[in-house]
């Protein structure tokens, strides 16, 4: 059965990049989610303060939300506060969004694991699905259109799980 998850992990070329390699992602698009609007575009992000996020739908046949989960965690810096690679700003925040309450719960007690294993206190954001806005066409699979673009991910490093 199709799920869906929206995941804020920094700049959303990479992001989506990486989890369109991965077995199970059916689909993935760019999008700005959770600002104070439910309208914005790619240079209003700053006003508007959405989270450059991906919206990823997956087959739970294939793959649990679990392992997208890890995955996420994998290729994000969990500690890191508006700022993920070389990008700063509020629309880099890492974040976990969904409309469905059984999803969070379980995206919190994934989290909150991986908090008791950790030094540092984990900074990613999860939270309702408040808005969400599809990106301009030119974001959408931004790194296979442009192979040579910027990405703050090694979209080749993807652990066994």
């Amino acid at each position: 059965m199709k799920q869906r998850i929206y995941l804020a992990g920094g700049c959303f070329w990479g992001v989506d990049a990486y989890f369109s390699q991965i077995e199970g992602v059916v689909e993935t698009e760019v999008g700005y989610a959770n600002g104070n609007s439910d309208d914005t575009f790619y240079e209003n992000l700053k006003n508007s303060d959405h989270a450059e996020t991906v919206k990823v739908t997956y087959d739970d046949e294939i793959i649990n939300l679990e392992k997208i989960l890890e995955y996420f965690y994998y290729i994000v810096d969990p500690f890191s506060i508006n700022k993920q690679g070389n990008d700063k700003g509020r629309q880099y925040r890492t974040g976990i969004y969904s409309n469905d309450e059984a999803t969070l719960d379980q995206v919190k007690e994934f989290l909150a694991n991986k908090q008791e294993k950790e030094r540092e206190k984990i900074q990613i954001e999860v939270d309702p699905l408040q808005n969400y806005v599809v990106a301009e066409d030119y974001h959408q699979f931004y790194l296979k259109k442009n192979p040579t673009g910027y990405c703050h991910i090694d979209l080749s490093d993807r652990p066994d799980l």
